[in-house]
């Protein structure tokens, strides 16, 4: 019995660029479009438009992937990848054939972590903008020299130890009332609304200070709440945010009535320094005393000068007799030469009228007469137009009439709501629509529509 050789079967070898294109196929079937977020290392844009990056693993793992963003997409970016910045990547895994390299087609690119949380803040500032609770027109004046200031923030905090700091040191004479609040976490939006109502409710105070001091992004998201800035909005007395430090800016500072870089900087705007009112006030006292003095000094020169003139009363009222005397006689003498005149021009005057008067009037009625027949003409001529007219607009509207379209055989239909129906899109089978006809109304049900 002879045994069978058993041939064995040909050994599969793959060729370099053939194994990398199945690999590559896998990939592209396998990981078509996915989203991979990390960290940016090493990111450089080449002079041809394209960017070139790694990828680390967030969690510290050590793990990297190569990414490469081409120029359509990198241009796109609306902010400038930096080392270390937490993103999140889409696109497709790719295999770099001729190096064999495992890499990353970048299609779109978002920052994650604190830039996403920025984005969310972009987004709310543009929509309370459009609103108008930014604009300047509805912000309003601080007081000038407030008595009393309300203190809107954590009692725990830096800022508060600041503003009252400030105070002490530049207007010691500003009564402060501390409405104290969470300024970070999950329950203080609520806790800084809280203390805005009660603050505005008891109105003991001539303006408020909304206060803290700096931190991340995350750290001041309770100042871009939308409830947050709705009740600075809302707020009856005049509202200074002083927010983290001069870098920092929240929607609450937008919306204040007046910003301020520092907790500091907000009391100083709020309340003018001691010395320097005082100042103003003996400058003030000071201008007062000299105007006194010189008013003073020109009513005793007024009186001087009335003492003088009553010092010989007696040749005045004599200086003024004679001058009355002169007066009288000059018109003694004038008056009846005046009245003779006068008399003389009147009697003449009524001469002229009695002989011109019936010759005028008879010259009047002469010039009146043709005037009066062309205006009996021209009145009969307009009366006939107007007539024609009225009667060629009776016979437009008489053709207008919908009752006379009605009578050859139309109706108006509408939907029952007075919303007239004029085609059949507007037409459903089983509604119920009104028609008006020529001599009365009728409800009926549309069993079928034809468009043509």
């Amino acid at each position: 019995m002879f045994e069978r050789s058993v041939t064995p079967p040909p050994r599969l070898v793959w060729g370099v660029q053939a194994l990398l294109t199945a690999v590559s196929d896998s990939l592209a079937a396998r990981f078509s479009v996915c989203v991979v977020g990390g960290e940016v290392s090493g990111f450089t844009r080449a002079g041809s438009g394209h960017c070139y990056f790694s990828l680390k693993d967030s969690g510290g793992s050590g793990a990297l992937l190569r990414c490469a963003m081409f120029r359509r997409a990198a241009g796109l970016l609306d902010f400038s990848p930096a080392e270390g910045m937490l993103v999140e990547l889409r696109g497709k895994v790719t295999l770099y054939e001729p190096r064999g390299e495992l890499q990353f087609i970048v299609e779109s690119m978002r920052r994650a972590g604190a830039g996403a949380l920025y984005e969310q803040f972009l987004r709310l500032k543009s929509r309370l903008e459009a609103q108008g609770w930014f604009d300047a027109d509805r912000k309003r004046p601080l007081p000038a020299y407030p008595g009393s200031l309300g203190v809107v923030t954590s009692t725990a905090g830096a800022a508060l130890h600041d503003v009252l700091t400030a105070l002490a040191r530049r207007a010691p004479h500003v009564r402060v009332i501390v409405y104290p609040c969470l300024v970070q976490g999950e329950q203080a939006p609520a806790a800084i609304v809280r203390a805005l109502a009660q603050a505005n409710r008891r109105a003991e105070v001539d303006a408020l200070l909304l206060v803290r001091g700096g931190g991340s992004l995350e750290d001041l998201w309770a100042f871009n709440d939308e409830r947050v800035v709705h009740a600075v909005v809302d707020s009856a007395l005049p509202l200074v945010c002083g927010v983290g430090h001069e870098t920092d800016l929240t929607l609450a500072d937008l919306a204040a009535d007046l910003r301020a870089a520092t907790p500091t900087a907000a009391a100083e705007l709020a309340a003018p320094a001691r010395q320097a009112c005082l100042d103003a006030l003996q400058l003030l006292a000071n201008g007062f005393a000299r105007r006194l003095e010189q008013r003073l000094d020109q009513q005793a020169q007024r009186l001087d000068r009335a003492a003088l003139r009553l010092a010989r009363p007696t040749e005045m009222l004599s200086r003024q007799q004679r001058h009355l005397a002169l007066l009288a006689q000059r018109w003694a003498q004038v008056l009846p030469l005046q009245r003779d005149r006068q008399s003389q021009r009147l009697a003449h005057l009524g001469q002229r009228l009695r002989r011109l008067a019936p010759q005028l009037l008879r010259e009047r009625a002469q010039a009146l007469e043709p005037l009066a027949r062309r205006q009996q003409r021209l009145g009969a001529q307009l009366l006939r137009a107007r007539t024609l007219h009225l009667d060629g607009l009776q016979a437009r509207l008489a053709a207008l009439d919908p009752r006379q379209v009605l009578a050859r055989g139309y109706a108006w239909l509408d939907d029952g709501q007075g919303r007239a129906l004029s085609t059949v899109a507007q037409l459903q089978p089983g509604q119920q629509v009104h028609a008006v006809l020529a001599d009365g109304e009728a409800q009926m049900q549309v069993l079928q529509t034809r468009p043509r």
